[in-house]
Formats: structure tokens, sequence, C-alpha cells
């Protein structure tokens, strides 16, 4: 973990040179001259003019990504042999790490020591677990009648387009590169324009991990342009996105239009956190929903903005959040002691606040929070926000706001706690915090959502598998079961 100090992080933050053009065929590549501009939202200033992708720079990618597997070496190298250049990249990674970790920070406001100590760790770690596990896949030999011999394969998928957000971008990057790659496929990312820096620069990286060209190739711009293009392009065999459920149902569409392509989607949520009476330690379980809600700016699919307490408990419960929420020290994000950045862009703070209002003009009470923070840095804070008495109808229960405001409803029964956290077109996750293990097991089968933590929140490892249901999403990150959505399943039938 760094040990940085703020002027440290200054002064490198003043030293930067960011890498602006697209990574094809493992060079730079320029593309036709237009550029956008990344501002950093700790004091809105222009960080750098990036090249601005267009079809061509798209086609030119997939090109790269399509010769690479049909012709190149990285799909027909042995497995193991692959998994070493899996380790390859995690071991770049981490030589460089603290490098990336600020251009985080600078690109997308998520606190430097948090880049460092929780993104980038997960970075390195993904591309370490899948290239360890690279060799130790086994196809499988079904018993069939003595005269036959059934052989089932895992085949790479071919092309991979991966589209990623601002709010992890090199963790979610990793999710979809490492376990794609391990698999044999080839890839296009595009990163998101709000935080395409620590992508191009990775890019940049990788080529010291010996990675074949057109192996990797990013390309910069935005989702209208360079996502679409991606999303219809017939020669890109699958397409892994995570983003917004609206976002989602258009490559749905691109993928229905052009090749039938698989498409895998990690979209939105509005987790419940579901505190019962004989929670074991009510103090923790409120110091962890107010980490949860408000850790990376609430910009966080799974985040625990549903807070469901029952009704004996919810004063004093909601109180504790409340305290933890006002002592969250908020602030420049090179500060190591900064606990909440800015939010990405004035654009997302404005929407921020428009869901704060709509609390409030529903009847909701604002307990803490609401109002933007640090004018004189020029940059885009907001107080972390809590309402209480929210109906389940209002929006600010309804909405993902993916900012820094928690929403906390009551309940008096069992029945009616899981009734409340089922009643949204989100599963992605929740959490259920009591000591009963009945209760525990009883309330986690009722849920409707990918993961289910019990007294914990955001916990695991690469092991377990990550995605949700209904409009959360399909296919999985992590685990084993991330390979599913890069490989096909092929039967070889011999009759002896």
């Amino acid at each position: 973990m760094t040990t940085r100090t703020h002027a440290e992080w200054l002064a490198a933050a003043e030293r930067v040179v960011p890498v602006t053009e697209h990574h094809i065929r493992g060079a730079a590549e320029p593309g036709g001259g237009a550029t956008f501009s990344v501002r950093s939202p700790r004091d809105g200033k222009p960080l750098a003019a990036v090249a601005d992708g267009g079809v061509k720079e798209v086609d030119l990618a997939v090109e790269a990504a399509r010769y690479a597997f049909d012709r190149g070496p990285w799909p027909r190298l042995a497995p193991i042999e692959r998994g070493r250049a899996l380790l390859r990249i995690a071991d770049v990674i981490e030589r460089y790490r603290e490098e990336l970790a600020l251009l985080i920070s600078l690109e997308m406001g998520k606190p430097v020591v948090e880049a460092d100590a929780i993104e980038l760790r997960a970075v390195i770690n993904t591309f370490r677990w899948y290239g360890e596990l690279a060799g130790k896949l086994a196809d499988e030999v079904p018993h069939t009648a003595p005269d036959s011999l059934a052989l089932v394969t895992r085949e790479p998928v071919g092309v991979v387009a991966a589209i990623v957000p601002w709010n992890f971008p090199l963790t979610m990057a990793a999710w979809k590169l490492a376990p794609a790659l391990a698999a044999g496929c080839t890839v296009v990312l595009k990163p998101s324009e709000r935080s395409p820096l620590s992508a191009l620069r990775m890019a940049e990286l990788l080529v010291e991990a010996d990675l074949p060209p057109g192996v990797l190739n990013v390309v910069a711009g935005d989702g209208p342009t360079v996502g679409r293009a991606l999303g219809r392009h017939h020669e890109v065999d699958a397409l892994a996105f995570t983003g917004s459920t609206a976002v989602g149902r258009h490559f749905l569409r691109y993928g229905a239009d052009s090749n039938l392509k698989r498409v895998w989607l990690e979209l939105g949520g509005k987790s419940p956190n579901l505190v019962f009476p004989d929670a074991p330690d009510l103090e923790a379980a409120a110091a962890t929903a107010a980490w949860g809600i408000f850790f990376n700016q609430g910009a966080m699919c799974t985040a625990p903005s549903r807070l469901l307490v029952h009704q004996a408990i919810a004063g004093e419960f909601t109180d504790a959040v409340v305290r933890h929420a006002r002592a969250l020290r908020v602030g420049d994000p090179l500060d190591p002691a900064t606990q909440m950045g800015p939010l990405v862009t004035l654009e997302h703070l404005a929407m921020v606040r428009a869901h704060i209002a709509s609390g409030l003009a529903d009847g909701a009470r604002l307990r803490t929070g609401g109002e933007p923070l640090h004018h004189e840095l020029g940059g885009w804070f907001l107080e972390p926000s809590v309402f209480d008495q929210v109906g389940p109808d209002m929006r600010v229960a309804r909405d993902e706001i993916f900012g820094p405001v928690l929403s906390v409803l009551t309940f008096g029964t069992e029945e009616e706690a899981v009734e409340l956290a089922n009643a949204s077109e989100y599963g992605l996750a929740a959490a259920v915090w009591t000591a009963n293990l009945s209760t525990a097991h009883r309330v986690s089968r009722a849920l409707r959502a990918g993961t289910v933590w019990v007294n914990c929140y955001e916990e695991g490892d690469l092991t377990v598998p990550f995605g949700g249901v209904k409009q959360s999403g399909n296919g999985r990150d992590k685990s084993v079961h991330a390979l599913d959505k890069y490989t096909e399943l092929k039967t070889t039938w011999v009759q002896l």
C-alpha cells in the first residue's frame, strides 16, 4: 500500500503526461485527429485531450483482433503459456501500481489511497488468479456406449468487445480481460470517455508483458459512436458490458441487428440492506451501512442504497448511520486523509442533486447532507446524504442514483422485509444482518439477488461469481464461471 503524503501526490500529479492515443496492434494509433477533453473532478481542470474514436478506429481495432485470433499465436498457445502471460501482466501492473492509481484518482475522483489499496489490488489479483487457472481447466469425456467416444471441449469464442464504466475503470476491465485472454480470445476494450487515461496507459504498459500484437486493443470515444460500432460489428463474436440498464438494452438490440453476437450485461442495482433487531453488532452494521453507500462516492452498482431497518430499532440505528455520514471526510482525492472524493462530472453532480430534490418533494426527510462542498477547490463535491421516512414508491427508493444518497425504510416482519427488498426491477446484491442462522438462510434464499452478504457487505474474492438477476443483467464476472462468457462448448462424437 502506498505511503505517499498529500504533497507527494500533488507533485506526482504535476508530472503526469497522459497517454491520449488509441492502442491498436500493440502500438499507439492517433486516429483521425478529433479529440475530446477529460477533466479532473477534483478541480474541474482539463487533464488531457484524448483521441476520439469513430467507426474507422473500431474497424482497425476489430481487424487487428480478428487477425490475432484467426492467424496469430495467442489462441493456439498451450493454456499454461497464456497463464504465464497473464502473470506477467500482473507483474507489470504491480510495478506501475502507484502511477495507475494516480491516473484513476485524477480522472474519476476516487481517493488515491483507495485506488491503490482496493482497485489496483483487485486488478493485480484478477490477472494472477486467471493466470494460475488457465492451465488447470479440464474438458469432459462423457460415458457413452462401448462403440463410441464423446469429447466436450471448451473453445475460445473469438473476438470480444469489452465495454466498461468509469467508476472502477481498471477493475471492470480486468474482470473481462483476464478470463477472455485466459480462454484464448482477443479483445477490443472501450473504456468510458470519462475515465480513459488509466486504460490507455495500462495497454501501453502491457507491451512489456509480450502480448502478441492485436491481442489487446483499446479504442477511446463515446458510447453512441464507439460502443454502438462495436455492438453492431459483424466481426465481434461476443460483447461484455458493464454499465446502466438503459444502455444495456441498446447492446441487446445491436447484437440482434448484427450477427447475433453473445451479449453479456452487468447492469444497475438498487441493493437492499436488511437489518434485524438481533443483528450481532448493530454499531458495526451501522458503520458498514454508511461505508457501503458512501464508498466510491456512492458510484457502486452494488451500493446498499436501500437500508431496510426493523421498526423496533429504526430510530437509534438511523441516528448511528447519520453520525457516521457526518463524520466522513470529504475532500481532495489526492489527500490520503480523504474518505470520499468528488463526483465524476458536473452533470453527474446535477443529476444526483435532482434525485435529492425529488426525495424532498416526495416527502422524505433529509437527515443530513445534500449540499455541494469545497467550492474553493473548483471540483464536484457533495455531502453524504441520508433520507429517512422514505416510502417504497418514492423515486429515491426505486431509482439507481449512483451517488452518495441513502434511503432508509422500515419493516415490521420478516415477510414485509423480503417483500420490500424484492420490490425492485433490479436484483444485483443484498445483505442480511441477523444472529439467527435460520433467519439468515431463510431470508437469503428468498431475496432475488445475484449476491447476498450475511453480517457483512462487499466481501468475497475471485473464487465466487459476480452478477445479477432481473434487470441487473446476465452472465457472471469473476470465478471459473466467467469463462462461460468467453468460450463455446464443442461436442466431438467418434464412432469406433
